[in-house]
């Protein structure tokens, strides 16, 4: 068994529209620890909590089964990643009205992030989308 580095971290949390902000508050607390500055820290908190809440909202995943989060920091990156049991879908950010409340989350995703993407989930059945950001000095 692998135990995650320092500078990884990762948990999982219930599905539910409460979630969002259990993330946040999560990522908040770890990259503070981490003594990531305030800019990336808040690129990192609006990406994760976009992520974690088209999981609770889109993943068409089994009832009951839970979301893992997974930060990590590693040559001047930081990356957020949000698994679910759901299927693996294309991911497109969409064009929505200017009158629209929502679907704009990946587009936000695209135009914060320096890469993003969706690839199998690491332990398992579903899919981890994921977006980074650099912490350079």
């Amino acid at each position: 068994m692998t135990l995650p580095s320092a500078d990884e971290k990762s948990w999982i949390v219930p599905r539910s529209l409460r979630t969002p902000g259990r993330a946040r508050a999560l990522l908040r607390k770890q990259l503070a620890e981490w003594g990531i500055g305030p800019d990336p820290a808040e690129a990192a908190e609006l990406l994760l909590s976009e992520l974690v809440t088209n999981a609770v909202r889109h993943a068409r995943a089994p009832q009951g089964r839970d979301i893992g989060i997974r930060i990590a920091r590693y040559d001047g990156v930081l990356r957020v990643e949000v698994a679910d049991a759901g299927p693996a879908v294309k991911l497109t950010p969409q064009i929505v009205a200017d009158t629209a409340d929502r679907g704009r989350g990946l587009a936000i995703v695209a135009a914060l992030a320096e890469r993003w993407g969706c690839c199998p989930r690491r332990h398992g059945i579903g899919k981890a989308v994921w977006a980074e950001v650099s912490v350079r000095e």
